[in-house]
Protein backbone atom coordinates (compact mmCIF):
# COMPACT_ATOMS: atom_id res chain seq x y z
CA UNK A 1 0.00 0.00 0.00
CA UNK A 2 1.57 3.37 -0.68
CA UNK A 3 0.99 6.94 -0.25
CA UNK A 4 -2.83 6.88 -1.95
CA UNK A 5 -3.48 4.13 0.95
CA UNK A 6 -2.48 6.55 3.25
CA UNK A 7 -4.59 9.49 2.20
CA UNK A 8 -7.33 7.33 1.72
CA UNK A 9 -6.60 6.27 5.80
CA UNK A 10 -6.31 9.87 6.61
CA UNK A 11 -9.30 11.40 5.17
CA UNK A 12 -11.55 8.45 6.15
CA UNK A 13 -10.48 9.38 9.33
CA UNK A 14 -11.62 12.79 9.10
CA UNK A 15 -14.90 11.88 7.45
CA UNK A 16 -15.78 9.38 10.17
CA UNK A 17 -14.46 10.69 13.34
CA UNK A 18 -17.31 11.35 15.15
CA UNK A 19 -18.82 8.48 14.68
CA UNK A 20 -19.14 4.79 16.34
CA UNK A 21 -20.26 1.66 15.98
CA UNK A 22 -23.88 0.88 16.25
CA UNK A 23 -24.61 1.16 20.13
CA UNK A 24 -20.94 1.18 20.85
CA UNK A 25 -18.30 3.52 21.80
CA UNK A 26 -15.89 2.03 18.94
CA UNK A 27 -14.43 4.64 16.53
CA UNK A 28 -15.93 3.71 13.41
CA UNK A 29 -12.54 3.77 12.15
CA UNK A 30 -12.18 0.48 13.50
CA UNK A 31 -14.61 -1.21 10.68
CA UNK A 32 -13.41 1.00 7.80
CA UNK A 33 -9.80 -1.07 8.74
CA UNK A 34 -11.40 -4.32 8.91
CA UNK A 35 -13.26 -4.43 5.78
CA UNK A 36 -9.98 -3.36 4.10
CA UNK A 37 -8.10 -5.71 5.83
CA UNK A 38 -10.46 -8.65 4.92
CA UNK A 39 -10.10 -7.09 1.07
CA UNK A 40 -6.72 -6.89 1.27
CA UNK A 41 -6.66 -10.66 2.55
CA UNK A 42 -8.78 -11.36 -0.49
CA UNK A 43 -6.60 -10.35 -3.00
CA UNK A 44 -7.62 -6.68 -3.83
CA UNK A 45 -5.22 -4.30 -4.71
CA UNK A 46 -4.71 -0.47 -3.38
CA UNK A 47 -7.44 0.95 -5.44
CA UNK A 48 -9.89 -1.93 -3.52
CA UNK A 49 -8.40 -1.21 -0.45
CA UNK A 50 -9.54 2.48 -0.81
CA UNK A 51 -12.50 2.06 -1.46
CA UNK A 52 -12.84 -0.67 1.42
CA UNK A 53 -11.93 2.47 3.58
CA UNK A 54 -14.28 4.66 1.99
CA UNK A 55 -17.08 2.17 1.22
CA UNK A 56 -19.41 4.37 3.81
CA UNK A 57 -18.34 7.41 3.44
CA UNK A 58 -20.69 8.82 1.05
CA UNK A 59 -23.92 7.08 2.84
CA UNK A 60 -23.11 8.49 6.26
CA UNK A 61 -20.79 11.62 5.23
CA UNK A 62 -22.34 13.89 2.53
CA UNK A 63 -24.05 12.13 -0.62
CA UNK A 64 -22.78 13.24 -4.40
CA UNK A 65 -20.21 16.03 -2.81
CA UNK A 66 -18.55 13.35 -0.99
CA UNK A 67 -18.35 10.65 -3.80
CA UNK A 68 -17.05 13.98 -6.22
CA UNK A 69 -14.26 14.23 -3.51
CA UNK A 70 -13.06 10.38 -3.06
CA UNK A 71 -13.45 10.69 -7.16
CA UNK A 72 -11.07 13.62 -7.53
CA UNK A 73 -8.75 12.86 -5.25
CA UNK A 74 -8.80 8.74 -5.88
CA UNK A 75 -10.09 8.23 -9.30
CA UNK A 76 -13.11 7.07 -11.00
CA UNK A 77 -12.40 3.32 -10.30
CA UNK A 78 -12.40 3.95 -6.71
CA UNK A 79 -15.71 6.05 -6.81
CA UNK A 80 -17.25 3.51 -8.76
CA UNK A 81 -16.62 0.73 -6.18
CA UNK A 82 -17.46 3.15 -3.34
CA UNK A 83 -21.11 3.62 -5.37
CA UNK A 84 -21.67 0.48 -5.68
CA UNK A 85 -21.32 -0.29 -2.22
CA UNK A 86 -24.01 2.75 -1.21
CA UNK A 87 -27.50 1.92 -0.25
CA UNK A 88 -28.61 5.34 -0.05
CA UNK A 89 -26.96 8.61 -0.61
CA UNK A 90 -29.86 11.41 0.24
CA UNK A 91 -31.18 12.38 3.52
CA UNK A 92 -33.62 11.55 4.39
CA UNK A 93 -32.44 8.42 3.47
CA UNK A 94 -35.42 6.23 1.75
CA UNK A 95 -37.58 3.67 3.90
CA UNK A 96 -35.02 0.86 5.79
CA UNK A 97 -36.71 -2.06 3.92
CA UNK A 98 -36.92 -0.76 0.59
CA UNK A 99 -33.78 0.33 0.53
CA UNK A 100 -32.34 -3.13 1.71
CA UNK A 101 -34.10 -4.64 -0.96
CA UNK A 102 -33.02 -2.74 -3.98
CA UNK A 103 -29.68 -3.17 -2.01
CA UNK A 104 -29.88 -7.13 -2.49
CA UNK A 105 -31.02 -6.64 -5.84
CA UNK A 106 -28.30 -5.23 -7.38
CA UNK A 107 -26.17 -7.67 -6.45
CA UNK A 108 -26.18 -9.89 -9.48
CA UNK A 109 -25.04 -6.45 -11.11
CA UNK A 110 -22.08 -5.24 -9.25
CA UNK A 111 -18.89 -5.73 -10.88
CA UNK A 112 -15.83 -8.11 -9.30
CA UNK A 113 -14.68 -4.68 -7.12
CA UNK A 114 -17.72 -3.88 -5.98
CA UNK A 115 -18.64 -8.12 -4.72
CA UNK A 116 -15.23 -7.72 -3.02
CA UNK A 117 -15.85 -4.87 -1.14
CA UNK A 118 -19.71 -5.16 -0.37
CA UNK A 119 -18.94 -8.97 0.46
CA UNK A 120 -16.27 -7.84 3.40
CA UNK A 121 -18.44 -5.02 4.56
CA UNK A 122 -21.08 -7.60 5.11
CA UNK A 123 -18.89 -10.05 6.86
CA UNK A 124 -17.32 -7.68 9.25
CA UNK A 125 -20.47 -6.46 10.18
CA UNK A 126 -22.37 -9.96 10.80
CA UNK A 127 -19.10 -11.35 12.90
CA UNK A 128 -19.56 -8.17 14.82
CA UNK A 129 -23.24 -8.15 15.23
CA UNK A 130 -22.80 -12.25 16.08
CA UNK A 131 -20.25 -11.52 18.45
CA UNK A 132 -22.03 -8.75 20.05
CA UNK A 133 -25.07 -10.78 20.17
CA UNK A 134 -23.26 -13.07 22.24
CA UNK A 135 -22.47 -10.43 24.92
CA UNK A 136 -25.40 -8.53 24.71
CA UNK A 137 -27.88 -10.89 23.65
CA UNK A 138 -31.60 -10.18 22.79
CA UNK A 139 -31.58 -6.49 23.77
CA UNK A 140 -28.44 -5.91 20.90
CA UNK A 141 -31.45 -6.01 18.09
CA UNK A 142 -33.01 -2.42 19.58
CA UNK A 143 -29.59 -0.75 17.76
CA UNK A 144 -30.98 -1.93 14.33
CA UNK A 145 -33.99 -0.31 12.15
CA UNK A 146 -35.39 -3.87 11.42
CA UNK A 147 -34.70 -5.17 14.93
CA UNK A 148 -34.35 -9.05 15.23
CA UNK A 149 -36.63 -10.21 12.39
CA UNK A 150 -35.59 -7.50 9.68
CA UNK A 151 -31.71 -7.74 10.32
CA UNK A 152 -31.90 -11.68 10.64
CA UNK A 153 -33.95 -11.51 6.98
CA UNK A 154 -31.67 -9.03 5.59
CA UNK A 155 -28.10 -10.74 6.47
CA UNK A 156 -29.70 -13.99 4.99
CA UNK A 157 -30.96 -12.49 1.96
CA UNK A 158 -27.34 -11.12 1.36
CA UNK A 159 -25.47 -14.58 2.03
CA UNK A 160 -27.67 -16.13 -0.41
CA UNK A 161 -27.23 -13.39 -2.87
CA UNK A 162 -23.80 -13.25 -2.94
CA UNK A 163 -23.05 -17.16 -2.85
CA UNK A 164 -21.79 -17.63 -6.23
CA UNK A 165 -20.90 -14.25 -6.93
CA UNK A 166 -18.51 -12.79 -4.46
CA UNK A 167 -15.44 -14.35 -3.73
CA UNK A 168 -15.67 -17.71 -2.24
CA UNK A 169 -13.98 -17.48 0.86
CA UNK A 170 -15.36 -14.24 1.61
CA UNK A 171 -19.49 -15.82 0.72
CA UNK A 172 -18.85 -18.70 2.60
CA UNK A 173 -17.73 -16.64 5.76
CA UNK A 174 -20.58 -14.41 5.36
CA UNK A 175 -22.48 -18.01 4.91
CA UNK A 176 -20.91 -18.56 8.38
CA UNK A 177 -21.57 -15.66 10.03
CA UNK A 178 -24.96 -15.72 8.89
CA UNK A 179 -25.33 -19.28 10.20
CA UNK A 180 -24.08 -18.73 13.62
CA UNK A 181 -26.33 -14.97 13.73
CA UNK A 182 -29.43 -17.56 13.24
CA UNK A 183 -28.53 -20.36 15.28
CA UNK A 184 -27.88 -18.47 18.48
CA UNK A 185 -31.21 -15.81 18.04
CA UNK A 186 -32.63 -19.03 17.65
CA UNK A 187 -34.08 -18.61 13.99
CA UNK A 188 -32.25 -21.41 12.05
Amino acid sequence: MGPQFTAALQLASELHAAQFRKGTRTPYIAHLLAVAALVIEAGGDEEAAIAALLHDAVEDQGGQPTLDLIRDRFGPRVASIVAGCTDADTVPKPPWRARKEAYIAQIPHKSADELLVSVADKVHNARAILADYKVIGEPLWGRFTGGREGTLWYYRALADAFRGRAPKALSSALDQAVAEMELAAGAG
